[in-house]
């Protein structure tokens, strides 16, 4: 979270909100001291004066220097806000998180008072409010707060229903935890930080609502003063002294515009779109150059991609020197254990990178397009019609606003420009096409009327709506049973042989890639360590990291006396890999030269590839793969 908050200030509009409330705080603090003596000094001679050089926005009805008594209403303006704002945000926090307390009875007239108070304007209700608890400071400080406390009991009842369907929460309730400890350790601090953003935006409203109230007379009253009395003072006279009133009418407005604009560089910052400046992190360094794309037969092809991160000063690079091919009708498959870079290449490939990140690459082409530095609107007309993607959780896929129909139909209807009754129909034909029961009443369903695998095969049929020339597909069967992965994949096969599509198929299981890809990927450690044929793979792998994955795969005729096997140690982090090979501080086989060298992907056999000093041949069983280690 640090991270995040301090690249706030980096931002022009973070700083510049920052400073301006920083300077209204020691405003607040110094303007009593230095300006209190001019404030209350009576100048008979210069009574209602316009401005002068002695008074800069002339006097009020005793001569006293409006200038600076608003330079000393800071103090009491800023004060009071902060004092109500404090009071809504608590009494809302409160408010919002009592149903998650309270019984089910209880909880829901708590939700019902507040849905009431919402339906009243934030205003009218603090006027109300002022009137019932009494005119004056202490009357209005409890007005807004309560005002301003609904708003913020709604945002955190919406917040807390969010993070209370979390694993972490229903994990921490399986353990016995309370209702109250599970609301104060698992649940508001996970939603701390868009309330703080919120506080933010709300101190801005109640300095202008604090002013109103003052302004109408409800407010601070004589002899104390504050922006909005001082307003209501100089607009009597404005036609004879408009700068009385502009003074404090704009004090009002600078304010609470500083704080406005601070809750909104917060809201930049907490969602990730204030990151680091890329100009004060040093160059990445350049790769060695990959051969040429060849343009013949190849409907995708990368080289030398590399994906970046920015992270305290220095980049973070998952994957580094990344090049490949998948060729017309060909599915190639992309394995290794988690963190090896498989989904983000596959994001990479598609122009799908959370933001934040950076990727180069000296070549990469959809259908013999270069999709690199194109407008994101070329970029959307390569995603829609030549290259699909397949997810691996179908229900965040999926807007469960809208129906499984009108999601597909969008489809048509964007890329190939279809009406809306011929997008619907075909929508219908490829829900027919996955293998969905009864497909123009499911289309009328939404997502979360489908099971699993059913949600997976309507991806699926989204995918192929446009006829695309390329499915990424990433892990699009780890949430699945054995049944419906089977029905899944043959989906995936019947869309090759029928429509000619070309697939990249990324998972963690070597028995659906082999099953269904014609040519493998291996990756550690961010590159691809291995490319090889289907048949190689089964047959034997080269690099002893392949090696190693095939033989940790549980065997219907393994000796069920032996323990399983494993692979030693855990995969290199992306921000400290070791120098040399990534995969050497895990492999029984590495030598002292594995360590200084880092082995380029060379040609091993006949479309095959290696990228190891010491490939090894033969059968894979227990006793050919001495990097594993028993484990029972």
């Amino acid at each position: 979270m640090g991270s995040r908050w301090s690249g706030l200030l980096r931002t022009p509009l973070g700083a510049s909100a920052g400073a301006a409330v920083l300077a209204l705080v020691v405003l607040a603090i110094i303007g009593p001291a230095v300006w209190g003596g001019a404030a209350e000094a009576i100048d008979v001679d210069a009574l209602r004066d316009g401005p002068s050089a002695e008074h800069l926005v002339g006097t009020d009805g005793l001569g006293r220097d409006v200038l600076a008594r608003v330079l000393v209403a800071t103090r009491t303006s800023l004060g009071l806000a902060l004092l109500a704002t404090a009071i809504g945000v608590l009494s809302g926090v409160v408010l919002g998180a009592l149903p998650a307390v309270l019984g089910r009875r209880a909880g829901r007239l708590v939700v019902a008072a507040v849905n009431l108070a919402v339906a009243f304007p934030a205003l009218l209700l603090a006027i109300f409010l002022a009137v019932v608890f009494g005119v004056g400071s202490q009357g209005a400080v409890l007005a807004i707060g309560f005002a301003i406390a609904p708003p913020f009991a709604r945002l955190t009842q919406t917040l807390a229903a969010s993070v209370a369907g979390q694993d972490y929460v229903a994990a921490a309730r399986a353990l016995g935890v309370g209702r109250t400890r599970l609301l104060v350790r698992h649940v508001l601090p996970n939603i701390a930080e868009p309330l703080v953003v919120n506080a933010a935006l709300g101190a801005g409203n109640a300095l202008l609502a604090f002013a109103g109230l003052s302004f109408l007379g409800l407010g601070v009253q004589q002899p104390s003063y504050d922006w909005g009395s001082l307003l209501g003072e100089g607009l009597n006279r404005i036609y004879l002294n408009p700068a009385a009133a502009l003074a404090p009418g704009a004090a009002v407005v600078l304010a609470g515009l500083a704080f406005t604009l601070l809750g909104e560089a917060a809201a930049a910052a907490i969602g990730l779109r204030a990151t680091a400046s890329h100009g004060r992190l040093p160059r990445l360094p350049a790769l060695p150059p990959a051969a040429p794309p060849d343009p013949s037969g190849s409907v995708l092809q990368v080289r030398d991609l590399r994906v970046a991160f920015p992270r305290s000063g220095a980049w973070t690079v998952p994957v580094s020197g990344v090049s490949f091919d998948v060729r017309e009708g060909e599915a190639v498959g992309i394995v290794g254990e988690s963190g090896s870079g498989k989904s983000l290449t596959a994001l990479a490939a598609a122009g799908l990178l959370p933001q934040g990140a950076v990727r180069t690459a000296t070549a990469l082409t959809v259908a013999g397009q270069e999709i690199r530095d194109v407008p994101d609107r070329t970029l959307r007309r390569v995603l829609g019609t030549d290259l699909a993607m397949v997810f691996q959780d179908p229900l965040t896929s999926l807007n469960p606003a809208l129906r499984i129909g009108r999601q597909l139909a969008e489809v048509a209807e964007e890329h190939l420009g279809s009406s809306r009754r011929a997008a619907h129909e075909r929508a219908v034909e490829r829900l027919a096409d996955v293998a969905i029961p009864d497909p123009r009443r499911r289309a009328r369903r939404y997502p979360h009327e489908f099971s699993g695998g059913m949600r997976q095969r309507v991806m699926l049929g989204m995918a192929l709506m446009a006829g695309p020339r390329l499915i990424i597909a990433d892990e699009p069967t780890t949430a699945l049973d054995v049944t419906v992965q089977q029905q899944v994949l043959r989906l995936l096969q019947r869309a090759r042989e029928e429509h000619g599509t070309a697939l990249l198929l990324i998972s963690h299981d070597l028995a659906v890639v082999a099953s269904v890809c014609d040519r493998v990927l291996v990756m550690y450690g961010g590159r691809i360590v291995e490319e090889l044929p289907v048949s190689t793979l089964v047959a034997g792998p080269a690099h002893p990291y392949s090696r190693a994955l095939l033989a940790s795969v549980p065997q219907m005729d393994a000796d069920r006396a032996l323990p399983l096997a494993t692979i030693t140690g855990r995969p290199p982090d992306p921000g400290s890999r070791p120098p040399g090979c990534p995969f050497q501080p895990r492999c029984a086989h590495a030598t002292d030269r594995c360590a200084d060298e880092v082995p380029p992907l060379e040609p091993h056999a006949a479309g095959h590839r290696v990228a190891c000093l010491h490939p090894q041949v033969g059968p894979v069983g227990p006793a050919a793969s001495p990097s594993l280690e028993a484990t029972s």
